[in-house]
């Protein structure tokens, strides 16, 4: 098992695009890359404290390959905007990756100029060291499965899901 922690936007968008995912055996939301030991969401919610929205995403290489999880990270959120995704504006929802070793950096290095020639404009996403990564709290875990009627998951998580689920379907559980 291997597990990437990455940050594209609110964290409830890119729990609900891993989960359908065969080979992804969890998926945590939690705040990462910041200076505020154990921040809550209203803190991070801020800015002030550095932390970025991010999930951990546990998966089985030998079924789901690293690549297709980084393609789907840079295919489920747009990586030219910075410190954004859409309406949702603060360094929060910046567009990041924290690799947990020198394997991971190269990894996602390799999947950042992939993604440079996805999108229309080079990725603004950063590598960040992973520092310490603090879950969120219980109702931020798997948000959009269990609140699938709330505005913003139809808005804003349902589109993004789409085109994970379309661009790889032979993925899917």
């Amino acid at each position: 098992m291997e597990t990437f922690v990455l940050a594209g936007g609110c964290f409830w968008c890119l729990d609900a695009a891993y989960r359908p995912l065969r080979g992804v055996s969890a998926v945590t939301s939690g705040y990462t890359g910041g200076t505020t030991p154990h921040p809550s969401y209203e803190q991070v919610c801020t800015g002030a404290t550095g932390h970025a929205e991010a999930v951990a995403v546990t998966f089985d290489p030998e079924v789901i390959p690293a690549d297709v999880i980084l393609d789907a990270f840079f295919t489920m959120h747009d990586p030219r905007q910075l410190n954004r995704q859409g309406n949702d504006i603060g360094t929060q929802y910046r567009s990041a990756m924290f690799p947990a070793d020198d394997r991971q950096r190269e990894l996602f290095e390799q999947a950042r100029q992939r993604a440079a020639t996805i999108w229309d404009g080079e990725p603004v996403t950063t590598i960040e060291p992973l520092g310490e990564f603090y879950e969120a709290e219980d109702y931020h875990q798997d948000f959009f499965a269990k609140n699938p009627t709330q505005g913003y998951c139809l808005a804003v998580a349902v589109p993004k899901v789409n085109k994970v689920r379309a661009k790889f379907a032979e993925y899917l559980a």
